[in-house]
């Protein structure tokens, strides 16, 4: 059974950055996809980034393109999100999540592992 934790959340102002980790145990890391995804109060948890086992594929949602990255470091078991140029309208919850052998899937249910999420808030 994998496990996730997510860290680097917190409050930033606009135009700021942030880093999020998603440290795995419980399983072997370079054979999982990670993906990133967030929800907003009274919204529905949405895609945001994604990597797939092997590093060599990774999608982004449009409103993060060119400010999110999405990075894995196998020898840490650790997925990061490095997010730049902030807006309020990033402001979350960020859940990291992954599946054996996966994709760069933008699909909530491919994910068979999930954190319990890091609040990101971005302030005006």
């Amino acid at each position: 059974q994998v496990q996730l934790v997510e860290s680097g959340g917190g409050l930033v102002q606009a135009g700021g950055s942030l880093g999020l980790s998603c440290a795995a145990s419980g399983g072997t890391f370079r054979f999982l996809a990670m993906g990133w995804f967030r929800q907003a109060p009274g919204k529905e948890r949405e895609f945001v980034a994604a990597m797939n086992w092997n590093g060599g594929s990774t999608s982004y949602t449009d409103s993060v393109k060119g400010r999110f990255t999405i990075s894995r470091d196998n020898a840490k078991n650790t997925a990061y999100l490095q997010m730049n140029s902030l807006k309020p309208e990033d402001t979350a919850v960020y859940y990291c999540a992954a599946v054996l052998w996966g994709s760069s899937s933008i699909s909530l249910s491919e994910y068979r592992y999930w954190g319990q999420g890091t609040q990101v808030t971005v302030s005006s």
